[in-house]
């Protein structure tokens, strides 16, 4: 430290904000534990233990949530992981920059539109009276009321999901793929390799070590499906496909002023988000060399 004590001088601003903004503010879990109250502050409170977390886990509509939350994030991780890969090794075989700088901008610019104007897009397009109702009209007698049927909910989610978010994270195996080596291209193509195969022993090779840490990043946010989209696109009738944790804490800790439930049943989430992160960091471990810590 000593020797190098002008570097931490650098480093000493960004470690004294995370400490006052990411570790300070942890005290305030301890409201899951209590009865809190805003006028008695978070030490006079009454101490209730796991209260608010049994009452959660014993609650009819638990299962429901809970198993919401992990069919959304697990259908988006599972469909949703491999598009950016796709579309990277597809980027990477454009030769013509103009051509490929004009496909970049127009499948990242869908990550730069705010949720609000997502949800109120979909409302438009999937409306009864919508553009994709009028194309279905063709084959069909009436309109679909795509928002109000809790069956389409899922997929609706997901596919605009994708649309919005796959192209910018594409970035990542776009820039790891400038380090493919382009002589063993050169030299597969000369053995005679096709496309397909090249793709797959040299590039996929090059981005498995990244594919491995993003994906036990998603993993360890499984439990996080996206607050904002799921809450705007929900509705009165699709409330059994569409209520997640996250939402389900919106309603009863600030909306119903439950402050204490509402914390337990976020540390609840983060909880089991953490479990998944560790175990599968560890299983990525193990099969392919690649971890977090």
């Amino acid at each position: 430290m000593k020797k190098n004590f002008i570097l931490y001088v650098f480093l000493a601003p960004a470690v004294i904000l995370v400490f006052l903004f990411n570790y300070i503010p942890m005290y305030g879990v301890t409201i899951a534990f209590k009865d809190f109250s805003p006028t008695r502050g978070i030490m006079a409170s009454e101490w209730v233990g796991l209260t608010h977390f049994t009452n959660f886990l014993n609650s009819p509509n638990f299962h429901q949530i809970f198993a919401n939350t992990i069919k959304l994030s697990a259908f988006e991780l599972l469909i949703g992981f491999p598009v950016p890969i796709i579309l990277a090794l597809m980027l990477n075989q454009v030769r013509r920059a103009s051509i490929k700088k004009n496909v970049q901008l127009m499948i990242y610019a869908p990550h730069f539109i705010s949720a609000v104007v997502i949800g109120g897009m979909i409302f438009i397009f999937l409306s009864p009276a919508g553009p994709i109702n009028a194309l279905l009209s063709v084959f069909l007698d009436r309109p679909i009321s795509f928002m109000s049927d809790p069956d389409y909910f899922r997929t609706i989610f997901i596919a605009s999901g994708i649309w919005q978010g796959a192209g910018f994270a594409s970035i990542i195996y776009v820039a790891a793929l400038s380090n493919s080596d382009p002589q063993l291209h050169d030299a597969a193509t000369i053995d005679g390799a096709s496309l397909l195969q090249r793709i797959w022993h040299i590039d996929v090779q090059v981005l498995k070590p990244v594919m491995a840490v993003l994906f036990i990043l998603a993993v360890g946010g499984i439990m996080g499906v996206g607050f904002e989209k799921a809450y705007l696109l929900q509705t009165d009738m699709n409330l059994p496909a569409s209520e997640i944790i996250d939402t389900y804490v919106y309603k009863r800790g600030l909306q119903a002023g439950d402050w204490s439930f509402g914390a337990a049943v976020g540390l609840f989430n983060s909880v089991v988000s953490l479990m998944l992160l560790v175990s599968v960091n560890y299983v990525v471990k193990k099969f392919n060399g690649e971890t977090l810590y």
